[in-house]
């Protein structure tokens, strides 16, 4: 479960953002909608540990992860915190496996190379394990991206903006899965976006 209460950042004086309180359970899924500029990536990277709030709590589980060091924040977004980002990064010189097996390099866990492949074939990918991530389409390269987050069976998935360059069809496809790998694993999924496509799809909403 995650929690977030008097969230508070800014960039500068002229750019600053107060965040609504949000909690989204463990197995919920919960869509934060919003159009550019009102912060939406920004709440998903405090979330992420990534930025470190000027006010307020974000909770994991009942823990305040907000005044953790840099280092201890790197250990929980490794093991207890999975990213799907707009845009995939990748190790361009890794194969899709070393990709994937990556974030438990980065937990300090053994590389569970079964568990990449199994989820390779539910999300579609089994048979581009052993290519480069260029070689991937960008609906190829979003799965993976997926199944990256997922390697840690992590308590929270963050996704930001995951469908924005797809098409309807695949749309649904990615929501879908995001929903039922966080359901399967008993994680919070938290989507941000302004795709106004996924107002149907969830039935609790966040708007900035």
């Amino acid at each position: 479960m995650i929690s977030c209460k008097n969230l508070t950042f800014s960039y500068s004086p002229q750019k600053h953002f107060s965040f609504p309180d949000i909690s989204c359970a463990d197995r919920e899924a919960l869509l934060i909608l919003g159009q550019s500029g009102k912060g939406k990536t920004t709440l998903l990277h405090l979330m992420a540990l990534l930025l470190r709030p000027e006010t307020g709590e974000i909770l994991i589980n009942g823990k305040d992860i907000a005044p953790l060091s840099a280092a201890e924040a790197a250990a929980v977004r490794a093991g207890q915190i999975g990213i799907v980002y707009q845009r995939p990064h990748f190790v361009s010189s890794l194969s899709v496996m070393d990709n994937v097996i990556l974030p438990n390099y980065l937990a300090q866990k053994p590389q569970d190379k079964n568990h990449a492949r199994q989820l390779a074939e539910q999300l579609g990918f089994a048979d581009h394990l052993s290519k480069k991530t260029n070689q991937l389409s960008q609906g190829e390269q979003q799965r993976v991206s997926i199944a990256r987050a997922l390697m840690n069976n992590p308590a929270v998935i963050l996704a930001d903006e995951p469908t924005s360059n797809l098409d309807d069809e695949n749309c649904r496809k990615v929501i879908e899965l995001l929903k039922n790998q966080s359901e399967q694993i008993g994680a919070s999924l938290i989507v941000v976006t302004h795709d106004q496509r996924l107002k149907d799809v969830f039935s609790n909403q966040v708007n900035l």
